[in-house]
């Protein structure tokens, strides 16, 4: 028999492991109830009650402004009454885009032309054509990946021209083209930057090495200036999508997971103030929660799991890259 000592030190285990379960339970019913309240704010409310992105200035400059995300921003900008700064490089493809909004929005748009696989030597043209500007929001949309679909990293031609491609497009693109605006956003006291990433950025995905990598660093250095930026009336957001018909998609058919680029651009805009960091769109919120908990790091990383993907890198990826800059 159990003497009662032990019955009751049995009983004051239990009770402990029921209290520490039910505290568990609480802090997990309070985490994910006020991030249910929070997507409801950011994803579904901000449809009615719209930031008013006119406020941040007078103009928006969009990088890869000529298809895909980036174009699309350019027009929701405008219509939401910026003028826009469209930067990218085909001149031809600049000039449509800016007939577009003038006579679609009746804004005003200045075109520059730069490839930024060119590296440094841009800038300056840059910082030209933007001076005296009162610029109010900066999307650092351009980007591009290494190959058109998912390769080791040397598995592509003339690898190490690719990186720097890569690297001058993604990375220094962004943290360029933010060191050019900020001051005068600091000088304002006002200002948005919002960062396009990928949710190919928010994990380590293998056969995407570089690009995801180069998400990464979107994702970081996006958290780290909205903190530094916060004090200075700088707002900084971090937008990592998933699936997006565009040209880095092959355009493909949209649906409920895949968006419209004008469509995604239109519902990532209204989180702009609410998020400092978001997947866009509801549809896309949805899905990061299901792989950041459904699929985890193990993995993807599983060295079965990359010869797996190997053998089928000529079907369809995951997510989105290609080598054309956007």
């Amino acid at each position: 028999m159990t003497s009662v000592p032990q019955q009751q030190d049995s009983n004051a285990l239990f009770s402990a492991f029921a209290g520490l379960g039910a505290f568990v339970f609480a802090v997990y019913a309070v985490k994910y109830s006020w991030g249910i309240v929070r997507a409801v704010r950011i994803y579904i409310l901000s449809e009615i009650w719209k930031v008013d992105v006119s406020t941040f200035g007078k103009w928006a400059v969009v990088t890869g402004a000529t298809s895909g995300i980036g174009k699309a921003y350019a027009h929701e900008l405008a219509r939401r009454g910026l003028d826009v700064v469209l930067i990218s490089r085909s001149l031809e493809r600049l000039n449509q885009v800016a007939s577009e909004i003038e006579q679609q929005h009746c804004r005003s748009t200045r075109v520059i032309q730069a490839d930024f696989t060119d590296g440094l030597r841009i800038y300056q043209h840059i910082e030209e054509g933007l001076a005296g500007l009162e610029i109010g929001i900066l999307v650092n949309n351009v980007g591009m990946n290494y190959a058109d679909t998912l390769v080791f990293l040397l598995d592509v031609p003339n690898p190490g021209q690719r990186i720097s491609d890569v690297l001058n497009c993604n990375v220094v693109s962004m943290t360029q083209m933010t060191r050019i605006v900020l001051p005068q956003m600091i000088q304002r006291k006002k200002g948005l930057i919002i960062n396009i990433s990928s949710e190919a950025g928010a994990h380590p995905h293998p056969m995407l090495t570089l690009y995801s990598a180069t998400k990464g660093f979107v994702n970081f250095f996006s958290r780290c200036l909205e903190s530094e930026c916060r004090g200075e009336g700088i707002t900084v957001q971090c937008v990592a999508p998933l699936l997006v018909s565009t040209n880095m998609t092959w355009n493909m058919g949209t649906n409920a997971l895949v968006k419209r680029a004008d469509d995604f651009a239109r519902e990532a805009l209204n989180t702009a103030g609410l998020s400092s960091f978001t997947s866009g769109c509801l549809s896309h919120a949805l899905q990061h929660f299901v792989i950041d908990h459904l699929l985890p790091g193990w993995l993807r990383l599983a060295a079965f799991n990359v010869y797996q993907t190997a053998t089928r890198k000529k079907t369809e990826a995951i997510f989105h890259g290609t080598c054309k800059q956007e």
